[in-house]
């Protein structure tokens, strides 16, 4: 059965929570739909964070990330939601979030969204 998008974050216990480390992830693959003209936005995003009691299970991670593809959202939106998202579900002692967008018009974005504890 195919893998669908979805909203849905796993999280799992943090195997070490005695101790602060930092857990990175990236992927070229974030893709939205620009809101005023359909066209489709392409972005890295990397997501930088250091855990609590939680940490975010990687393939629901990508099926979330997967889930914006159809929608109309701005690149600070769904940066800014990206955020949100993941320190609701994750409580994170601090969490960034950065996307670079590749060129639209002319212009590279990069936005970058950060939560302290």
């Amino acid at each position: 059965m195919p893998s669908e998008p979805s909203k849905d974050l796993i999280v799992l216990d943090n195997p070490r929570p005695g101790r602060d480390y930092e857990i990175r992830c990236e992927t070229p693959e974030l893709t939205c739909l620009c809101p005023v003209t359909g066209q489709p936005d392409f972005a890295t995003v990397v997501i930088t964070y250091v855990p609590s009691d939680l940490i975010v299970e990687l393939k629901s991670l990508k099926m979330y990330l997967w889930s914006f593809r159809d929608e109309g959202v701005h690149h600070e939106g769904i940066t800014n939601g990206i955020l949100d998202d993941l320190v609701s579900a994750l409580s994170p002692k601090s969490m960034t979030v950065v996307t670079d967008w590749l060129v639209r018009g002319g212009i590279a974005t990069t936005v970058t969204a950060t939560h302290e504890s």
